[in-house]
């Protein structure tokens, strides 16, 4: 099978340049910002260290402002995470981990405040959206599951 790889995620929103302000205090890179008339624009994020952009705009997307939920930012230490998101002035939710194993339910069922006792991979998770109200998720990986 040939390689393929996740390059771009299109995020709904309501408000571009709020959008921008917002993923540029994320500490995503402006990639572009192209205006094509009033009724189109693409500007693209790359969060730092990823492969994979967010693609954010008008006219490049029918889905509501809000409705991305479930994307996940992979991070090696969520308490240092954590800590620089708020002092960038994200809201970011308390760390938690999920009280049936590694990875969380939907909602808020079964979070247990902090991160995993064992500091288990993929098992130490914090959530915040963006001013639309699209989700995002911080989960902790220091070593990655084989063959990834």
């Amino acid at each position: 099978m040939p390689d393929m790889r996740l390059e771009v995620v299109q995020v709904p929103v309501s408000d571009v340049d709020r959008a921008k302000h917002f993923y540029k205090q994320l500490g995503f890179r402006e990639d572009i910002d192209y205006v094509a008339g009033a009724a189109f624009r693409v500007s693209q994020f790359t969060p730092p260290g990823s492969h994979c952009s967010v693609t954010i705009g008008k006219g490049i997307t029918s889905a509501e402002p809000g409705s991305l939920q479930g994307m996940h930012l992979v991070v090696y230490d969520i308490e240092d995470a954590h800590a620089d998101l708020t002092g960038r002035g994200i809201d970011v939710g308390p760390i938690f981990h999920d009280e049936g194993g590694v990875f969380h339910h939907a909602g808020i069922t079964g979070w247990v405040p902090g991160p995993d006792p064992g500091r288990r991979d993929y098992g130490s998770f914090a959530a915040f959206t963006d001013p639309d109200g699209n989700g995002w998720f911080l989960q902790e990986v220091r070593h990655r599951a084989p063959g990834r």
